[in-house]
């Protein structure tokens, strides 16, 4: 390392570079100058070279020695340091700048009043890294940052890991800083078992639902999807409190529902993490929990896939027939391509974040 280091026209000026010019200017040896500061030509040689900071007992030799302050040592050490930080910070940034290429800065101003910096990437990387708390946005190329990544049938990209990392700390932050009662998994079905009453309440039932989710230790947060994500939902211990996060990426009735229930599996089952594109595993309990396995048996045995039937169904079931249309498209009963089905049955929902 050298006693000064320079960065973009700039120079950070190790102690040791002034150290060096007075002993040149002493007229003795490094040896012989060493011996009067009370250290040794190898200790002294380390400090002249830059490979080692200025210790405060250094400081107090030299201004003993040499008639100067112990703060004058001090400080420039301190303003090398601050200088080298600075240098850092810069080279950090052109790395943020290659991460936050693949983050929608838009969907920030859209969903978080960020303010409009067009073509200050810089001030835009700013924003978003004291927004996501973190030190870097190269943390967010982690797989295992925050939450692991569950199986699945795709793998990720490293624009599918940035940006759900991204949305997982969004999350994260919201439960910090949200109120709520431990843990209850007792508590925690019961308020399952409403919310499983509030499939067909489209415009109330997400507020009825967080509340209850609240007094059972789960904080329920639902996130605009952010583009290239492909994070369906994400579960996480948070303390004493559970984070249930959902994208609302496919935000129809069927799909939400579906989603929403397969993290409330997997917090049933105390196995946290992020579901990525298709599982193999972890529906089979989203699928008995909002559509009962023998009804839906039941219903499947009379062949009648019309939209009168699976509306009488739903209702029969008490669930929004959009669920059971899914459900049905899934299976391979009814073709996704079956448009009138799809406009008339499912419900879209629209994500306002609060």
């Amino acid at each position: 390392m050298s006693n000064y280091i320079e960065y973009n026209d700039k120079i950070a000026f190790h102690p040791g570079y002034y150290i060096k010019e007075i002993v040149d200017e002493s007229g003795l040896t490094q040896e012989d100058f060493a011996k009067r500061l009370d250290t040794t030509p190898k200790n002294l040689s380390i400090i002249i070279r830059g490979e080692q900071s200025l210790s405060r007992e250094m400081a107090m030799k030299l201004s003993r020695m040499l008639g100067t302050s112990v703060e004058y040592w001090l400080n420039i050490q301190n303003k090398f340091d601050s200088r080298i930080a600075e240098f850092d910070s810069d080279k950090e940034l052109i790395i943020e700048r290659e991460i936050f290429k693949y983050i929608d800065y838009t969907y920030f101003k859209q969903n978080f009043n960020f303010p409009d910096l067009p073509r200050n990437i810089n001030e835009q990387i700013k924003f978003l890294r004291e927004f996501l708390n973190i030190a870097t946005l190269n943390v967010l190329k982690n797989r295992d940052l925050a939450v692991h990544f569950r199986s699945s049938s795709v793998t990720p990209s490293i624009s599918n890991v940035i940006t759900s990392n991204t949305m997982v700390q969004i999350a994260i932050n919201r439960t910090l800083h949200t109120d709520t009662a431990k843990f209850n998994k007792k508590r925690f079905k019961e308020a399952v078992n409403y919310a499983l009453s509030l499939t067909t309440a489209h415009e109330e039932f997400l507020p009825l639902i967080k509340k209850k989710f609240l007094e059972a230790g789960v904080v329920f947060i639902v996130l605009p999807h952010l583009k290239n994500s492909g994070i369906n939902g994400a579960t996480k211990k948070v303390g004493d409190k559970i984070m249930l996060m959902v994208s609302d990426r496919r935000a129809y009735s069927d799909t939400f529902w579906f989603t929403l229930f397969h993290e409330i599996g997997h917090i049933i089952n105390g196995d946290y993490g992020l579901t990525f594109s298709n599982e193999d595993g972890a529906d089979l309990y989203a699928q008995n929990m909002l559509i009962p396995a023998d009804a839906y048996s039941h219903f499947l045995s009379n062949g009648d896939y019309s939209e009168a039937a699976i509306r009488k169904f739903a209702k029969d079931i008490n669930r929004d027939p959009g669920i059971v249309l899914g459900r049905l498209q899934n299976d391979g009963k009814i073709p996704y391509t079956d448009i009138l089905l799809t406009k008339a049955l499912k419900h879209k929902y629209k994500i306002i974040i609060d």
